[in-house]
């Protein structure tokens, strides 16, 4: 079905141009640059549908049917040219275009500021010998959105797991994308995690986002859904200096008013400076109050951003850049978490209230020096510390806890502090018009921290009115502290040599060969105090608002409860050391005027070790392997004409366990526990992709897509058969699948004339896809030599994660005045259906969130040139998330919550 559905596009797009055509091709010269090609100029036949932009040399070709035309090629800031012209003519057209001011260097910079719009990244979509997606500036503030993660799951394809930092692509997970900024690898911030949150990066430090859903030789072999490259800034015009202010709220949130409540600690910027306390064994030492504090819960942000542009000598210009901004939020959400048996019996039955408060502090400095044409060389400075701060209480029943009380009383707050330090130098040369050389390096620190995570059980007795310390465990009552520390070189060299020529003087092909080289350290520790608490101390009765009045120091010298840690005073910890040295070779050649190819080949060599000391094995223990990958790939590209083409890739790449799954450490939520796997290994993946895509005009895209991945060892996340029910990661079988289509449209709907403009613009993209793997159970317990059994009643599933259905849509309302008066207004969808959350265990159903849709409105003003107002409105319909446990007898509800709207309102004023 869906294989006819492609070919009946196909064929649609390509009747639509197989009448009787010609074509009419030219050159566009920048009159005031010493008649230099003028790339990307647009070039249209008046009042049809026909037209091109220049490529870099300035050359353009439009298909059109037979007949007499006006040519009109424009471009910003050059005036426009036109000029009669019929098809039956031969000779090639050349246009010279001429400024329509006299400074040279506002006009370059008007031209370079066009690398960010939706017209160019579409336009060099269409160029490309790859496929690509694209997400400019431009598009993103029209959306409306604030970071790269909000970004990313505007394309198509692209979800974000709610409740979580995970983007999946086409299904598929952290554990297969792979993240870069500027070309070079970012570490990540979580232990768990391969990829950093990108919700750290704000759009503000954005000048596009690039995703890469089929693998090139020039990016890493660690890849199977795609890879993110974040863009940042290059600042090109003479001088900025801008101020924003704005305030957010949730709807949840205000309505908690001064019942709102956060742990105690950290700074209201997202600092702490607190640890693990001296001699914590010996005394009660800890610093941070167990009483929770009114805040927010009115979040707001701040942002300065500030550039500036020096002519040196004749030909060299240096841009400088810096922004920094604030921003804070908070968020409330209540609702059901529980687990229940296959008959449907509760084991854990709770009302959860989650308090929330997050920061994000930025800041970027970028210097890029345009030494002349030939020669480019910059700087990226870029710091973020986000912090996330929550106090979570869970009421209800846990079959471990039985007895004549009302209600069990869980309180958890948590504070988590992430600090990102990026450092970047990169550089362009061209030595003649056939070779080139681009490098690029980067050190780049990431320290995660969990200072003090505080952790409180009580019964409930109704009667009386009155809570008591509950203790079944020694590690019911606790405080935890846990940090991370990660560093990372990173080096991309690559030698361009450009060979072969076409009639218009343009080279046939380019040879590419390569080194990339990663080297990344990690160090882990994390140390857990526990409270024992006495016989005669549980019947105390405590205040769950004020537990300092029961643990204090008075209280430990009396005898009322003790401390204890594993292996005394010292930390369980784990390392991790992962080198990759990776050599490269890419040809790209046009085969025919139509047909393009690109054939590459990459081998790398994967050294992966880690090291641990945990409560599992008291003596350190360690663990390596080492890989040699040999990754192919070719990709065609059939321009069936100048405004449309046909796409084919293939290649073979892999997926390796992150440092934390394969050593043996075990990590303790609330709900589950989660411990490593040295037997892990990695998988290796098949992938395959075809697409048609059609740009009408310059601003317009579609385009159908169908894609297909075959994967040998799938690494999934699973619940061991024990007493615990502990999460672990295991290669779950021998091979997997995933294949689907894609579908976008980006049009203008309607024109309403004008000078200026006045329209309306519509998107859509939508992802229907399928996910298959075996379940091995006897695989698992042989690879791991017994050491973790499951218990599995089924034996195929789909990945979790993965929605079979992704949709975004949205309309914009656009409108310019002459006096620098604008409006754009959009009203934007996202809807994603059910996707599989955990497999079930033990006649367990497995875990599903339930497919909910998500509306948004984003209105921006300009004022004035100098004066923005924007307002925005997000989750408007504020739809409630449902996690349910699918028994065999009935769905059972696991979680549920509503986020609530978010309302903000900014200003900005340039100087």
């Amino acid at each position: 079905m869906k294989l006819n559905f492609l070919a009946t596009a196909l064929l649609i797009g390509v009747a639509t141009y197989a009448q009787d055509t010609k074509t009419i091709k030219g050159h566009i010269y920048d009159a005031a640059n010493n008649n230099e090609p003028l790339a990307y100029a647009t070039v249209m036949l008046q009042n049809t549908e026909f037209g091109a932009e220049a490529d870099e040399n300035g050359y353009f070709e439009i298909a059109c049917p037979k007949g007499t035309y006006l040519l009109e090629a424009s471009y910003l800031g050059y005036q426009t040219y036109t000029l009669p012209y019929e098809t039956d003519k031969t000779n090639e057209v050349t246009i010279n275009l001429i400024p329509e001011s006299d400074s040279l260097d506002e006009i370059v910079i008007t031209i370079d500021k066009k690398k960010s719009t939706e017209t160019a990244l579409l336009n060099e979509q269409r160029k490309s010998l790859e496929i690509k997606q694209q997400i400019g500036a431009q598009e993103l503030s029209r959306k409306g959105v604030g970071d790269v993660a909000a970004a990313v799951a505007k394309t198509t394809g692209i979800s974000k797991q709610e409740g979580s930092n995970n983007v999946y692509v086409r299904g598929l997970g952290d554990r297969y994308n792979s993240t870069t900024l500027n070309g070079l690898p970012v570490p990540s911030n979580d232990p768990e995690k391969k990829n950093i949150n990108l919700e750290l990066f704000s759009t503000d430090i954005v000048e596009y986002i690039s995703i890469d859903k089929t693998f090139s030789s020039k990016n890493t072999g660690d890849f199977g859904g795609g890879n993110v490259d974040i863009l940042s800034k290059d600042f090109k015009d003479n001088s900025l200096f801008e101020v924003e202010l704005g305030t957010k709220i949730n709807t949840n949130a205000t309505s908690k008013g001064a019942e709102f409540l956060l742990p105690q600690g950290p700074s209201k910027l997202g600092y702490a400076n607190y640890g693990v306390p001296n001699k914590p064994l010996s005394g009660y030492h800890f610093t941070n109050s167990l009483q929770p504090q009114t805040a927010g819960p009115i979040g707001g942000n701040f942002g300065v951003r500030a550039g500036k542009s020096f002519l040196i000598g004749n030909t060299g210009k240096l841009n400088l850049f810096a922004t920094a901004s604030f921003d804070n939020a908070f968020t409330f959400k209540e609702g059901i978490n529980q687990s229940a048996s296959a008959q449907g019996a509760k084991l854990k039955s709770f009302n959860q209230e989650k308090f929330s408060q997050t920061t994000n502090t930025t800041g970027m400095f970028n210097a890029n020096y345009h030494i002349n044409d030939k020669n480019r060389v910059g700087y990226n400075l870029l710091y973020i510390n986000s912090s996330d701060l929550s106090r979570d209480t869970y009421t209800g029943t846990d079959r471990d806890f039985e007895g004549d009380h009302d209600a069990l009383l869980v309180q958890r707050g948590t504070f988590i502090q992430n600090t990102v330090l990026i450092n970047q130098l990169l550089g362009n040369h061209t030595f003649n018009n056939k070779l080139g050389f681009d490098w690029a390096v980067s050190y780049n620190t990431i320290k995660s921290d969990m200072p003090d995570r505080t952790q409180n059980k009580m019964f409930y007795w109704k009667d009386t009115n009155n809570y008591t310390i509950a203790q079944r465990t020694i590690t019911d009552n606790h405080r935890y502290f846990q940090n991370l520390k990660e560093d990372e070189i990173a080096a991309n060299l690559a030698l361009n040599y450009k060979f072969g020529s076409t009639e218009n003087g343009s080279e046939k092909g380019k040879l590419t060969l390569g080194y990339n080289g990663r080297v990344k350290n990690r160090d882990f520790e994390a140390i857990q105090f526990n409270f024992r608490i006495s016989g005669n101390a549980l019947n105390s009765t405590v205040n769950p608002n004020n537990l300092d009045t029961f643990f204090n120091q008075q209280n430990y010298d009396n005898g009322l409860f003790n401390i204890e840690a594993f292996a005394g005073e010292t930390p369980q910890t784990y390392n991790g050391e992962q080198n990759i040295h990776a050599g490269f070779a890419n040809v790209e050649y046009r085969l025919t005027d139509k047909l393009s190819a690109v054939v590459g080949m990459r081998y790398e060599k994967i050294n992966q070790t880690v090291k641990w000391r945990t409560q599992l094995d008291a003596q350190e223990k360690n663990n390596e392997f080492n890989r040699n990958e040999f990754l192919p790939n070719l990709s065609f590209k059939y321009a069936i004409n100048t405004v449309q083409n046909l796409r084919l890739a293939a290649s073979k790449t892999y997926t390796l366990p992150q440092f934390k799954e394969r050593a043996r450490f075990i990590y303790e939520d609330v709900t589950e526990i989660k411990v490593g796997n040295p037997y892990l290994y990695p998988s290796q993946n098949y992938n395959l992709d075809l697409k048609w895509e059609l740009f009408p005009n310059s601003d317009e895209v579609v385009s159908v897509a169908a894609f297909g991945k075959y994967i040998l060892d799938p690494i999934n996340e699973i619940t061991m058969a024990s007493s615990t029910n502990d999460i672990t990661w295991v290669n779950i079988g021998d091979k997997g699948y995933v294949y689907g289509a894609e579908f976008e449209i980006k049009k203008q709907i309607i024109d309403f004339g004008g000078a200026n403009k006045n329209n309306l613009f519509a998107g859509l993209n939508v992802s229907y896809m399928k996910t298959d793997q075996e379940i091995n159970r006897e695989k698992i317990q042989k690879e791991t030599n017994g050491l973790i059994n499951t218990n599995f009643n089924f034996d195929r599933s789909s990945f979790t994660g993965a929605s079979d259905l992704l949709l975004n849509a949205d309309i914009s309302y656009v409108k310019n005045w002459n006096n620098d008066k604008a409006l754009t207004a959009t009203v934007a969808y996202t809807h994603y259906s059910d996707r599989l959350y955990a497999l079930g265990v033990e006649q367990k159903g497995n875990l599903v969130d339930k497919g909910m849709g998500s509306l948004d409105f984003i209105l921006k003003t300009n004022l004035h040139k100098k004066v923005a107002i924007n307002f925005a409105a997000r989750n408007i319909l504020n739809p409630e998330f449902r996690r349910i446990q699918d028994n065999a007898s009935g769905q059972i509800n696991a979680i549920t919550y509503k986020r609530g709207a978010f309302f903000s309102l900014g200003a900005k004023y340039t100087f």
